[in-house]
């Protein structure tokens, strides 16, 4: 299987900055998509750099079941708190009432953007200490 590790991984990055401009703007529901996405897609590509594909969407299940690499406690909760975001950012039958752009804040997205650079950090260094094992 060809990995596709770097493509998962500059996408995760894009999206990132996705998250970033989408403070700017005010559009906080779409900053924590865009973060639970990055971070999404940088597990996607630690799974490809060791030769495993992975399904789904849960961030906090997929870390969790690495077997190769154990990411620490606190990332799993940066995952778990990531992974909140995935249907109530985009969807009004969500919530009680109201649209999601009601319910996100500013705070909110940039505790995610904060959420999705450590897990992109994890990833990335897991990546790259990956590939140094496997040219040696």
């Amino acid at each position: 299987m060809v990995s596709r590790a770097m493509d998962w991984m500059r996408q995760a990055l894009k999206d990132l900055e996705h998250a970033k401009r989408s403070i700017e703007i005010g559009d906080y529901e779409w900053s924590c998509f865009a973060a639970h996405q990055s971070a999404e897609k940088a597990v996607k590509a630690l799974y490809q750099a060791l030769g495993k594909e992975v399904w789904g969407h849960s961030i906090s299940r997929m870390l969790q079941s690495l077997s190769e690499v154990r990411p620490p406690r606190e990332l799993i909760e940066r995952a778990k708190r990531l992974d909140r975001h995935y249907f109530p950012s985009r969807y009004p039958n969500s919530h009680p009432e109201g649209a999601p752009l009601d319910y996100y804040t500013k705070g909110d997205a940039e505790r995610s953007i904060e959420d999705a650079e450590e897990i992109l950090e994890f990833c990335s260094e897991s990546i790259r200490n990956r590939l140094r094992i496997g040219n040696e």
